[in-house]
């Protein structure tokens, strides 16, 4: 049995942010997955890998090699939420946990080897632990350092545990790629000066490296030689807040289901008061008794309070129903997780009270309440290049969307936007000097001068002005959902502006210059 002091147990969980996601929606693990971040494949499953997709590759290249893939955005938030649980569960067999990151625990390997009799022991008892979540392919290192146990967890074989003697560390990794310590950059430099290995890497003199590559190199150069000083740095468990409650029996009704948690969502408000702490975001989480899972997050435009929480269980149960229907299946337990904690301090009142503010929130709280999440909506700017689609309405206390219409949308409209936009297209018939319709060519030439303008079924009157028309094209390479339009402008005799759209069903108002 050993006990030294520089040992370190990594544990590894391969493909975490893929298991997170097929957790989180309930899709296959062995099907093939990507998730991509800025356009990249940021991690993918081994049905995707087994196709030639890799880390790094472009979403279209990663396409083109595995047609059947599943594409995902990677959720960072959502990659550390699941593996709260797995840190919580280990902490509570080992002690003195270091998250390196989400999938990956570090630890110092005395403890554990003394207690459970052995490195051997204590590894498989990880291994159980995290077994009991369900999680895939767990890996067990344990080596001099953390750097060189994560290698061995890594290391390829059919034994889930991976040993490297005391001592032998700096031997263990010498065959591995210098890419693994330093940047792209320094990577490709050392290549090119025929230095490939992390052995040839370390065999390099101390000076002479830190010279040439500044203390960066020098600390890939101590990790390449197995002395990195780094040892594990425990973590301190954060304050548990959540609250969670089972079902025995399951129960089939949302008031009810409403009415058994209203206790569990005092208490877990009055945890957080107890230190000062508000609530501004929040998870819930049901299991149903078909094996079911919903997740979702909620904000609040202020904090939450007992009732707060209660309707949003009762929002994400009913649906577009009513609060006294029957579920599809019965719910056997139900979770909440705060997200978003914030001091008391910065939500105090002010001297003379909350004011207007604190009134219109409570009364729209009180009609959202009553009528359900989406029939209090405020509206948000987003992005597009039809003035409808950048129309977007917020349920009261959600967040809006993210400011998509910053960035560039060509076909766009320019400034000065219309100060009214029709939800609903107005139908409008534009005449020329004939009476006949004005009509666009396939190369975006009109038939004719307009000449008259008329609004619906209403009189034509004269066109004082005209401008256009601009063609907008959406989604060229896709033949079912292709979008094909002319936008045109219009002054008419009232000396009001309108803009016009022309598609393949005819003239539409899109919106007015007041």
């Amino acid at each position: 049995m050993t006990t030294d002091l520089g040992r370190t147990i990594v544990l590894w969980c391969p493909d975490w942010p893929v298991f997170a996601v097929c957790r989180e929606t309930g899709l296959d693990p062995a099907a093939p997955i990507v998730l991509t971040e800025a356009g990249l494949v940021f991690a993918c499953s081994a049905a995707a890998r087994r196709d030639g997709v890799a880390r790094g590759l472009k979403l279209r290249e990663a396409q083109y090699r595995s047609p059947g893939l599943t594409v995902l955005d990677y959720d960072a938030d959502l990659d550390a939420r699941v593996f709260e649980p797995v840190v919580r569960a280990v902490e509570a067999a080992v002690p003195g946990v270091q998250l390196v990151r989400p999938g990956t625990l570090a630890m110092r390997a005395r403890g554990p080897a003394r207690y459970y009799g052995g490195e051997d022991a204590a590894a498989s008892a990880l291994l159980a632990t995290v077994a009991e979540f369900g999680v895939p392919g767990a890996r067990v290192g344990i080596a001099d350092g953390p750097f060189a146990a994560e290698q061995a967890a890594r290391a390829p074989g059919e034994s889930s545990v991976g040993i490297v003697p005391p001592g032998a560390s700096a031997a263990f990794i010498a065959p591995l790629p210098v890419a693994l310590v330093v940047d792209p950059r320094t990577a490709t430099l050392l290549n090119r000066l025929g230095v490939r290995t992390l052995g040839e890497f370390a065999a390099l003199p101390a000076a002479d490296v830190r010279r040439r590559f500044g203390a960066a190199g020098a600390f890939a150069h101590d990790r390449a030689a197995a002395r990195e000083q780094a040892r594990v740095i425990a973590r301190t468990p954060p304050p548990e807040f959540e609250a969670e409650q089972h079902f025995e029996p399951p129960l089939d009704r949302i008031d009810q289901l409403a009415f058994a948690f209203r206790v569990g969502a005092e208490e877990f408000i009055d945890r957080m008061r107890a230190v000062r702490l508000v609530c501004t975001g929040l998870r819930i989480e049901l299991d149903d008794e078909r094996g079911g899972h919903s997740s979702r997050s909620w904000l609040h435009p202020r904090w939450f309070t007992p009732a707060d929480v209660i309707d949003r269980i009762r929002w994400q149960l009913q649906g577009t129903g009513s609060a006294d229907t029957g579920l599809a299946s019965p719910i056997v337990r139900l979770r909440v997780i705060p997200e978003r904690i914030d001091s008391t301090g910065n939500h105090e009142e002010g001297l003379w009270g909350g004011g207007p503010d604190e009134r219109v929130h409570h009364g729209l709280t009180r009609v959202q309440s009553m009528l359900g999440h989406e029939a209090v909506v405020t509206a948000a700017i987003g992005g597009g290049r039809m003035l409808a689609d950048r129309q977007v309405l917020v349920p009261w206390g959600d967040r809006p969307p993210e400011r998509t219409s910053d960035a560039p949308w060509p076909g766009s409209l320019p400034a000065l936007a219309p100060a009214s936009v029709f939800r609903e297209r107005l139908p409008i018939t534009l005449l020329d000097e004939r009476g006949a319709v004005v009509a666009i060519d396939e190369r975006g030439a009109i038939s004719a001068s307009p000449e008259r303008f008329a609004v619906g079924g209403g009189e034509a009157a004269p066109v004082r002005a005209w401008a256009g028309p601009w063609p907008v094209v959406e989604r060229w390479w896709d033949a079912e959902h292709a979008k094909r339009v002319h936008r045109f402008q219009i002054v008419d005799d009232d000396g009001c502006a309108w803009l016009l759209v022309r598609d393949r069903d005819g003239w539409w108002a899109e919106a007015r210059y007041d």
